[in-house]
């Protein structure tokens, strides 16, 4: 597997992680930032690849609605 498609995948695996154990807000600012950085290391296609990637996984996300146990109580 090329290096190039290494660092894709790694990229897909980081955004599942903070998909998986960050809050909503959290999930977005790692999303923005993983993009910032792949955006100087991978090819124009790849680069696509991972943002049609990652606004899937936000969509998602989002999709889940309120979580109460998120919530903070007062």
């Amino acid at each position: 597997m090329p290096l190039n498609d290494q660092i894709l995948q790694a990229c897909k695996e980081l955004v599942d992680d903070a998909k998986q154990g960050c809050a909503d807000l959290v999930f977005k600012e790692v999303c923005l930032e993983i993009l910032s950085r792949a955006s100087h290391v991978l090819t124009d296609r790849q680069f696509k690849q991972l943002v049609a990637y990652t606004s899937e996984q936000m969509k998602e996300k989002m999709n889940f609605g309120f979580h109460p146990e998120l919530a903070l109580n007062k």
